[in-house]
């Protein structure tokens, strides 16, 4: 599908009383992809996405329109919602250690790149920490720099790991043996049940 095609198709999957912050709604989307406005359409759509849960298939479309747009960040963040769904979401707020005191020195880039390892209180089998995985995605900031603090969200390798973490739990982030940061859980949203499609 071409880029009007697979905004069009997303936009179907939006229910009509969903509305924006500013109140934009799937009708005033419609415009915008009448006169060829793909870009701002794609912009709208993202925010409505973010407003309700939507299925899988809204953020693929989506993460293909951007895709072919050539909108890296935009691409990268509708591709994590996808994942999200998949394997659930923590929010949390997160600050990294002083590059001073730490083994990083240069600041997290925001849009999903890094799986750092956390220890969410798990032992392994001869007592000690054991740490899992989860790729960390920095809200509202373009970079985390060492010594930073920021609202992050955390996508779990492996969700069935973090079913026991709960709002107002510390847990701790580590990129070597090192402790590189300690976030405080803020939400946690399991893994949506995706139905097949017949």
């Amino acid at each position: 599908m071409n880029v009007p095609e697979l905004l069009e198709s997303a936009s179907l999957l939006v229910p009509e009383e969903t509305a924006t912050e500013n109140d934009i709604t799937v009708r005033d989307i419609w415009d915008y992809l009448v006169h060829d406005e793909w870009e701002i359409a794609l912009g709208l759509l993202e925010e409505l996405g973010d407003a309700r849960s939507l299925p899988p298939a809204f953020w693929g479309q989506l993460a293909e329109a951007a895709d072919q747009l050539r909108l890296e960040r935009s691409a990268a963040w509708c591709h994590w919602r996808c994942s999200e769904i998949r394997n659930g979401v923590i929010r949390a707020d997160l600050t990294l250690r002083p590059a001073a005191e730490a083994r990083r020195t240069t600041p997290i880039s925001s849009a999903g790149a890094l799986r750092p390892m956390w220890d969410i209180g798990h032992l392994s089998p001869s007592g000690e920490h054991a740490v899992s995985i989860a790729s960390l995605w920095v809200e509202d900031m373009p970079v985390l720099e060492p010594g930073g603090r920021a609202t992050v969200r955390l996508v779990p390798l492996t969700p069935s790991h973090w079913t026991h973490v709960q709002p107002g739990q510390q847990i701790a982030m580590h990129e070597d043996r090192t402790v590189a940061g300690t976030a405080v859980i803020l939400e946690v949203h399991r893994p949506a049940t995706v139905m097949p499609a017949r």
